[in-house]
């Protein structure tokens, strides 16, 4: 018995069947030419090609003019900076529009204190959460009674350069400060100072050197 081929006994069904033992024709470019004639691409010379492509650049970059005029030039704002005779230096950062502090007034506000490299020092205001806790500060000199002397000596409750800062504030204003030694804490008992150990011990560490404040005013009392 002979053996059939392999090629001969298997076969596979093709998957496309056409009727009638008809196969699709095979469109040709001369055949679409003929049924799409709009379709047909015309050979441009070269200079015309690149005189297109020149004009369009140009036209680019004009567009932009042509579309939309160009914006008026603001003049940057300068912040303020004055040196008072007693060293300090003051810039005016916000200028605020509420009542204006004089000397006398007890006045609400939150600062943030730095040492002159931007070393952080302490803040009424928290740095995570945004909280503020204000102080309550005096702008005057209080008089005290010397018993032994008996005679009136005047007490400062609050360091003077802080003070030269405050007065002259409207409420909502704020300014930074650099406040020389001379004119900060002379002494412990100057405020503001934390009443938290480490904050204060933080602070009265960076006395005998100038220190930036940055106050903003909140109310008048």
């Amino acid at each position: 018995m002979e053996a059939t081929p392999l090629h001969t006994s298997l076969r596979f069904r093709c998957p496309f069947q056409f009727p009638c033992g008809k196969r699709p024709k095979v469109v040709t470019a001369v055949d679409l030419h003929e049924q799409l004639p709009s379709l047909t691409g015309r050979r441009l010379p070269r200079r015309v090609l690149l005189n297109f492509i020149s004009f369009k650049a140009i036209l680019l970059n004009l567009q932009p003019v042509i579309a939309a005029p160009r914006p008026e030039m603001k003049e940057p704002e300068v912040v303020r900076t004055v040196k008072l005779e007693s060293g300090v230096w003051i810039q005016e950062i916000v200028q605020g529009q509420g009542p204006e502090a004089h000397e006398g007034d007890v006045v609400e506000v939150n600062y943030v204190c730095r040492r002159s490299n931007g070393y952080f020092v302490h803040s009424t205001v928290d740095q995570f959460n945004g909280e503020s806790s204000p102080v309550i500060l005096p702008l005057d000199e209080k008089q005290v009674t010397n018993k032994a002397s008996e005679s009136f000596v005047l007490q400062i409750l609050i360091i003077k350069g802080l003070k030269e800062v405050l007065v002259g504030m409207k409420v909502g204003g704020k300014r930074r400060a650099l406040i020389p030694p001379s004119v900060g804490y002379v002494n412990e008992n100057l405020k503001p100072i934390p009443d938290e150990f480490g904050h204060r011990r933080r602070i009265l560490s960076h006395a005998d050197e100038p220190l930036i404040f940055e106050v903003k005013l909140m109310k008048l009392l």
